[in-house]
């Protein structure tokens, strides 16, 4: 069976082989580009790969995704990244991604987010959390400060956007007593 975690509404489980359409729906549709910092679509193939390597140990392969799937409606809606983690410093980078617009804004993202903070303090004894946003996406600020991420830092003009430029906001949530009083 693989790993998972679930809250009333969702589950989060680690990759299946059958998730390969929904990551290649999700990868390759541009309007995610913007968030994910990607630039080029990505094929089955290398998809198959990732998906079969999904097995190896956070630890060695520095990062790990796993799919919200909807209770509900029984079906994969997204996914939840931990990136850059570092052992040593005990900290990850973390991303979500609710993939279409009509699974937005029903507390999916926030239980997602709520398992995998709780996973990475209880479990992984991690210290840190931190996310980086592009100041227009408000949904997604709105979501990390409700469960306690701080603003940190604003890169100006850090990312190319269709207009212009736009600032980066960085977030950090550190694990300690008061931070997971909120989480709960």
């Amino acid at each position: 069976m693989a790993f998972s975690l679930q809250s009333d509404i969702i589950i989060l489980r680690s990759l299946e082989p059958e998730d390969l359409s929904f990551l290649y729906q999700c990868e390759n549709n541009t309007n995610n580009w913007k968030v994910s910092n990607t630039l080029t679509p990505y094929s089955k193939y290398i998809l198959k790969q990732y998906i079969e390597n999904s097995h190896l140990d956070i630890y060695s392969a520095k990062q790990l995704r796993l799919i919200i799937e909807s209770k509900s409606i029984g079906k994969s809606i997204g996914a939840i990244d931990l990136f850059d983690f570092d052992p040593h410093h005990q900290r990850a980078g973390i991303g979500i991604l609710i993939e279409k617009n009509e699974d937005r804004m029903k507390g999916f993202a926030n239980s997602a987010l709520h398992l995998l903070i709780e996973y990475c303090f209880t479990h992984l004894k991690m210290n840190q959390l931190y996310c980086n946003i592009g100041e227009s996406n408000k949904a997604s600020i709105k979501l990390f400060t409700k469960v306690g991420f701080v603003q940190m830092s604003e890169k100006k003009n850090w990312l190319k956007v269709e207009n212009g430029w736009e600032s980066e906001l960085s977030f950090q949530l550190i694990n300690n007593k008061i931070q997971n009083s909120k989480l709960k």
